[in-house]
């Protein structure tokens, strides 16, 4: 079964926003936005739940902060203590306060490092993987709207078109994907 696919582009963010929400309050089912920078105020528009990235941040700081405290017990107080400015090298727990600047630092690194990737995993971004853009130009300056029929059965891909048409969009295309 084959589904159509129609993309409006706009010159405004906030003309894109607007036209969302006017076919969201007919019932129409926007797909996907395409944008060159963060539309504030459009997730709720369209129906996007918030992301749980937040929580994947904390668990990627806290496994740093274990592997941190882990790593500089073996390294200064199991494997090779060293006495460094007269500071007792037989406890992590006598040490902590030295250790502070290391556990945050490495705590960043691992919060910042695995979001990173999860983003670009869950995205599909990553280097080599094929970009599903529908329009070049909105990586500069156009934004796009994406409608597919399958998710709007009570309405056709005409009147779907003729809804567009009354939002201000400055381009439309219609796709078939199978």
């Amino acid at each position: 079964m084959s589904d159509t696919v129609i993309y409006a582009m706009y010159d405004d963010d906030e003309v894109l926003k607007d036209g969302a929400k006017k076919l969201v309050s007919k019932g129409v089912k926007v797909s996907e936005v395409f944008s060159p920078f963060p539309i504030h105020g459009i997730d709720p528009i369209i129906g996007i739940k918030n992301t749980r990235l937040g929580i994947m941040a904390f668990i990627y700081g806290l496994t740093g902060l274990t592997l941190a405290t882990i790593g500089m017990r073996y390294f200064m107080i199991v494997d090779w203590p060293m006495n460094i400015g007269g500071k007792p090298s037989f406890s992590y727990i006598e040490n902590i306060l030295s250790f502070i600047p290391i556990s945050f630092e490495f705590t960043v690194l691992c919060a910042a490092h695995g979001m990173a990737i999860t983003y670009l995993l869950l995205n599909k971004t990553l280097p080599g993987m094929p970009a599903s853009n529908p329009d070049p130009r909105t990586t500069d300056d156009k934004f796009v709207i994406e409608l597919r029929t399958s998710e709007n059965t009570k309405y056709s891909a005409k009147d779907l078109e003729k809804m567009l048409k009354e939002t201000g969009m400055i381009e439309i295309d219609q796709r078939e994907i199978k």
